[in-house]
């Protein structure tokens, strides 16, 4: 007899893999010069993955989008931080991730992911969470690039109750925060994990509602965007703007930390971090400039 956890978890991976195509087919489309290259990999332990990258397109200098489905008899150390009862489990885990790192400093970077994931341990009750969530993390902000993307989020979690997206809203700017240096990676978005409240059915609608919600969340934006001028003064600072993104996704996030600590694929894991970067000491952008004005953009509030 089949497991029903395991069905669970693959309708999660036909609707991720679809996913997966459609992102990259419209990345493509916006992009209008360069294709995803695919790298489908086995992980030894269980599981495997497509990686796909996009690379020095017209629009995005790169843009990776991930779906992976691992498995394995040993649950890593990130994944029982808050569950320490599941510690020796086993463990599926399938979801597709995305960041998109645009050329044009006046594109925001984004990052996106939807995630299902079970665990099962003789002796304990088995349990299955969805989570995942999209952040826009921009360099010159315009405000009503902000709006738009936060309407998306509160609509598309409109038809599960007006607490969802306050709440969320809220998990996204205490997750995606710099704690060392006191400020948020970007103007937020939406972040859930743990999610099985209401059964299957529900958590996987809303996150589904979530995976097809970036696109229109994010396309508007960049194809505002894309033809704004730009020179090296503006490129020199999205540079080093990047620099808070490869700082958080090294020393935060945790969904890198899973990814190393199950011994997935090094290049997927890190597919995230930005092409060029740079770093720069104690660097204070001039007052009254539109590189000081960012600051006022990292610091959560209510967009709407």
């Amino acid at each position: 007899m089949s497991n029903p956890m395991s069905q669970q978890a693959d309708l999660a991976e036909t609707y991720l893999r679809g996913l997966q195509d459609r992102i990259c087919a419209a990345l493509e489309q916006l992009d209008g010069l360069a294709r995803f290259e695919e790298d489908a990999w086995q992980r030894a332990a269980g599981g495997g993955g497509r990686t796909r990258v996009l690379r020095e397109g017209a629009l995005f200098e790169q843009a990776g989008v991930n779906f992976s489905r691992v498995s394995g008899n040993q649950l890593p150390p990130s994944a029982t931080a808050h569950r320490p009862e599941l510690a020796g489990g086993s463990f599926i885990a399938t979801g597709v991730s995305l960041v998109l790192h645009p050329r044009n400093p006046h594109i925001p970077t984004a990052h996106a992911n939807v995630r299902y994931f079970e665990a099962s341990k003789p002796g304990v009750e088995p349990v299955w969470w969805f989570g995942g969530g999209f952040d826009l993390t921009p360099f010159y902000p315009y405000d009503e690039d902000v709006r738009h993307w936060h309407t998306v989020a509160r609509d598309l979690c409109a038809p599960y109750g007006n607490e969802v997206y306050p709440r969320y809203k809220t998990w996204c700017d205490e997750y995606f925060y710099l704690k060392h240096r006191d400020e948020a990676r970007g103007v937020g978005g939406l972040f859930y994990d743990d999610l099985n409240e209401g059964g299957f059915a529900r958590c996987f609608d809303f996150t589904r509602a979530v995976g097809d919600g970036f696109l229109a969340a994010y396309l508007p934006i960049a194809e505002r965007r894309k033809d704004t001028d730009y020179g090296e003064r503006e490129r020199e600072f999205q540079l080093y703007r990047r620099g808070r993104y490869v700082e958080f996704n090294l020393v935060w996030d945790r969904g890198t930390l899973f990814g190393l600590q199950s011994g997935g694929r090094t290049e997927s894991i890190l597919m995230s971090l930005p092409p060029r970067v740079r770093f720069e000491y104690a660097y204070t952008p001039e007052p009254g400039s539109p590189e000081a004005k960012l600051a006022e953009y990292l610091k959560p509030r209510d967009w709407l």
